[in-house]
């Protein structure tokens, strides 16, 4: 069975073949085709994407010295808009179905200041998602 944390329900779903090393970018396609086929258990610490990352010191991330709290609140902030209790088991195709109806509230909470923006936004489907975001924004202001 995956584990994932929360954040990475939405994150994963912009992977576009990069990252840190050639290890860390495997694991994340080895995690997208096994959540495919496998259940996943919600987890609230370190899961299979971040044993891979060579940030990763004691079950912690030490990115930078605020990163480990961050996640963790966008790990709730994830969870809470995906609406999956932690420990839960989820099929990733349940969470692929909600991913545009939260990307808007997530964009605006986490992407701007995310050091993976740019490589998201090469993402079609960040690409896609923020466009109609952004046209949505657009409508509502005429």
């Amino acid at each position: 069975m995956i584990k994932l944390r929360g954040h990475h329900f939405i994150c994963l779903h912009f992977f576009s073949g990069e990252g840190y090393d050639d290890i860390f970018k495997e694991n994340l396609r080895d995690i997208l085709a096994r959540a495919e086929t496998e259940d996943i258990e919600v987890c609230e610490d370190a899961d299979h994407v971040c044993e891979k990352c060579p940030y990763l010191k004691d079950s912690k991330c030490l990115y930078d010295e605020h990163a480990d709290a961050a996640i963790r609140e966008m790990d709730r902030t994830a969870l809470k808009l995906l609406k999956v209790d932690k420990d839960a088991t989820i099929i990733w195709q349940n969470i692929q179905k909600d991913i545009p109806g939260v990307f808007p509230q997530w964009l605006r909470e986490y992407c701007g200041e995310c050091d993976w923006k740019k490589v998201c936004e090469k993402n079609h489907y960040y690409q896609s998602l923020r466009k109609e975001y952004i046209e949505n924004i657009k409508f509502h202001r005429l």
